[in-house]
């Protein structure tokens, strides 16, 4: 009976590891952000206007498909990194925020694409309810997925300032 046993368990087991297909095309690269293109825009060190609207020029590719991606502005006043760039900006001196801006959204790229060009209007308030916001340093966060999950961040130092 032990003997039957092992034979249909080591059958049970074989057939197990030798039904299972090894997928070659699993996706294993992450998504690319480029800004370094003539026309793109902002770039690190850019300033943006309090009041203004501006086109978010930004270059999306994946090697497969492309999902969707984020944008996110958040004050840098305490001088804190999620910079990628290389180049350094001039930064203002640690302020305690008053009103601050901030801006969240995400956007859904069309399916099917492995690149995108973006070209997005963001007009950017001058007050809200509690007045005129903060000027000074600020970051503007890109956050890219693909279709399988991965994703690639770019984090830029920028100005936002009152005209």
């Amino acid at each position: 009976m032990r003997t039957i046993w092992y034979i249909v368990c080591s059958l049970l087991l074989l057939s197990m590891i030798t039904s299972c297909k090894k997928d070659n095309n699993i996706d294993t690269e992450k998504p690319k952000i480029d800004n370094s293109f003539s026309d793109a825009f902002p770039i690190n060190c850019d300033t943006l206007y309090f009041g203004e609207s501006f086109n978010l020029r930004i270059l999306l590719t994946d090697n497969n498909e492309l999902g969707s991606f984020s944008i996110g502005i958040h004050n840098n006043f305490d001088h804190h990194s999620h910079s990628t760039e290389v180049t350094e900006c001039i930064l203002d001196p640690n302020k305690e925020p008053v009103n601050p801006f901030l801006f969240i959204d995400d956007y859904d790229i069309d399916d099917g694409l492995s690149e995108y060009k973006t070209n997005i209007s963001i007009s950017i308030p001058f007050v809200n309810g509690n007045g005129l916001f903060d000027e000074g340093d600020y970051h503007f966060f890109i956050s890219l997925t693909d279709k399988e999950g991965w994703s690639a961040q770019k984090g830029l130092s920028i100005k936002m300032l009152h005209r």
